[in-house]
């Protein structure tokens, strides 16, 4: 996922420097590198709370606010030395086209499946249309 926002955002600066000022691509970049610090702090957050430490619920929440913290001190910084806005809004969101991308190409594969029963047949019957699951026999009773 890292090294297709990387070449996203490495297209996205070589086009900005042959079709626009020096300081719109300088801004592009400026932008493309923080989104990219912070999307791998985000991603390393992510991957300690959810495969590691499940202890990091409130740790969570207060990486979230020292990376938004961080980013708007950024983004402040960089206007306040001249970065073109519109260069720095779109090097901050090259991260998405690769985000969609990565998300297609890591999808699980699509699994053909069998033909449906005829709609008469019992086993429609065990089925629970709401769970997408068979029902449990303790369910049946209860009802």
């Amino acid at each position: 996922m890292e090294s297709l926002n990387f070449g996203i955002s490495a297209g996205a600066v070589a086009a900005a420097f042959a079709l626009a000022s020096p300081v719109f691509a300088a801004s592009l970049a400026f932008g493309a590198a923080i989104e990219a610090a912070n999307f791998r702090a985000l991603r390393a957050a992510a991957n300690r709370m959810f495969f590691g430490d499940l202890a990091m619920g409130k740790l969570w929440a207060a990486s979230f606010g020292l990376r938004l913290g961080f980013l708007a001190i950024a983004i402040s910084l960089a206007l306040n030395a001249g970065a073109h806005p519109v260069g720095l809004v779109i090097g901050l969101s090259t991260t998405i086209p690769a985000v969609v991308l990565g998300a297609i190409y890591m999808r699980p594969p699509v699994l053909e499946t069998g033909p449906a029963p005829p709609p008469d047949d019992p086993s429609w019957d065990a089925w629970n249309p709401w769970l997408a699951r068979e029902r449990d026999p303790a369910e049946s009773e209860e009802s």
